[in-house]
C-alpha cells in the first residue's frame, strides 16, 4: 500500500485487451545489480547467500509485468466512469454475502478496532472484489522484474522486494509461492511488503498473518492500517453538499485534495450548503467529481482521507465509502 495507484485496482478489475505468450525469461543472478542485492542481503540482513541466490534464480522477469506498469495510469476517469468499475449491483451482492457469512468476525474487529464494517467491507470489495481478483503473478517475478528491469521505478520495487524476502522469512513462507498483481500487491487486501509487514496482523491467534486465505486477518489487517494511519471512531467520512449563491471560490478536482484543511463554518460562510447539520469546527475539504450530469460536489473529513493514505486517490475513497454504504443498506434489509 505504500505507493498505491488507481491502475492497480482498474486493471485488476478490468480485462487486458490481448493476450501474452510465455513472454519471461529466467532472471540473471549473474547481472550486476543483482549480485549487489545479493551482497545487501546478506550483508545488512543476515541472509545465506547460496540459499538467496538459488531463490533469486527461481524468479522470472516477465515482459507482461513491464507493459502493464508502463501504461498510463489510467486514462482520466470522471467520477461517474470510475464509479461505474466498482459500484455494481454483481459487488454489491457479492458484498452483502461476504458481510452476512462474516458477520460475527466483522463485528468483533469493529468492536476491537473502531473501524467499521461497513469501510472494511468497502475496501475489500474495491481492492479485489472479495477475492475474487488478487492477480496471476507470482510476487516474486513481479518485484523481480520491477527492481531489475524497470529502470524509472527500480528503487521502489527494489525496497519492496527486500521487504518480501524478509517477510517470506520472517513468516515462513516459501518465497516462490504467493501471488499477487503485476506490482507486487499481495493477497485479499492487497498489501504491498512493507505494508504487510507493517500493518498485517494475526486475528485469528493461529501465529500466522495469512491474507491469502483467513478473511478475520484480511479484515484484521485493513482495519489495523486504518487504526495506524489515524482513524477516528464513529467519525463522518464525507458528506454531499452544493453550492449556494452565495459560492465564489474555485472548486478543484477531487484528485487533488488528500487533506482536511477547512472548517464546516468556513466553508458554510463561503457558499457550501450541507443537507444535514454539522459541527461548524469539525475539519473538511470540498471535494468535486465529474459525472456525465455535470458536477458533484462533497466535503470529505478526517477519515475520508485517512482512506487516501490506503490509495492516493479521492475517486478510490470515494468509490469504498460508497460501497460500504451500499452494502451496508442491503444488510440491514436482511436484518429486517
Amino acid at each position: 500500500m505504500t505507493r498505491r495507484w488507481i491502475a492497480v485496482a482498474i486493471l485488476l478489475t478490468v480485462p487486458i485487451s490481448g493476450s501474452y505468450a510465455d513472454d519471461s525469461a529466467l532472471l540473471d543472478v549473474t547481472q550486476g545489480g543483482v549480485v549487489a542485492f545479493i551482497d545487501e542481503m546478506v550483508t545488512e540482513h543476515d541472509f545465506e547467500p547460496e540459499s538467496l541466490r538459488a531463490t533469486l534464480s527461481e524468479a522470472r522477469v516477465k515482459q507482461s509485468i513491464i507493459e502493464k506498469i508502463s501504461q498510463p495510469a489510467e486514462r482520466r476517469l470522471t467520477w461517474g466512469e470510475y464509479r461505474k468499475i466498482f459500484i455494481t449491483r454483481e459487488r454489491i451482492a457479492a458484498g452483502t454475502t461476504f458481510w452476512l457469512e462474516n458477520r460475527d468476525m466483522l463485528e468483533r474487529i469493529q468492536r476491537e478496532t473502531g473501524v467499521s464494517v461497513e469501510m472494511i467491507v468497502g475496501i475489500i470489495g474495491v481492492e479485489t472484489y472479495y477475492g475474487r481478483i488478487t492477480g496471476k503473478d507470482r510476487v516474486l517475478d513481479a518485484l523481480a522484474t520491477l527492481a531489475f528491469h524497470y529502470p524509472p521505478r527500480a528503487k521502489f520495487f527494489r525496497g519492496q522486494l527486500v521487504e518480501f524476502l524478509i517477510l517470506a522469512r520472517e513468516e515462513e513462507l516459501d518465497a516462490t509461492e504467493p501471488m499477487g498483481s503485476y506490482a507486487g500487491a499481495m493477497g485479499r487486501p492487497q498489501f504491498m511488503p512493507s505494508s504487510f509487514r507493517a500493518y498485517a496482523v494475526d486475528a485469528t491467534g493461529d501465529g500466522k498473518r495469512d491474507i491469502w486465505n483467513n478473511w478475520a486477518d484480511v479484515a484484521g489487517s485493513v482495519a489495523n492500517y486504518f487504526v495506524e494511519h489515524g482513524w477516528r471512531s464513529g467519525q463522518q467520512v464525507v458528506a454531499q453538499a452544493t453550492l449556494g449563491h452565495a459560492w465564489n471560490g474555485s472548486a478543484p478536482e477531487a484528485r487533488n485534495k488528500l487533506s482536511a484543511k477547512q472548517t464546516v463554518a468556513a466553508l458554510s460562510g463561503k457558499g457550501v450548503m450541507f443537507a444535514t447539520e454539522l459541527p461548524g469546527e469539525s475539519k473538511g475539504e470540498l471535494l468535486t467529481y465529474e459525472t456525465a450530469n455535470g458536477k458533484e460536489h462533497w466535503v470529505g473529513f478526517h477519515n475520508f482521507f485517512v482512506i487516501t493514505k490506503y490509495n492516493r486517490s479521492s475517486m478510490y475513497a470515494l468509490a469504498a465509502y460508497q460501497l460500504g454504504r451500499e452494502i451496508a443498506g442491503k444488510v440491514a434489509k436482511h436484518a429486517g
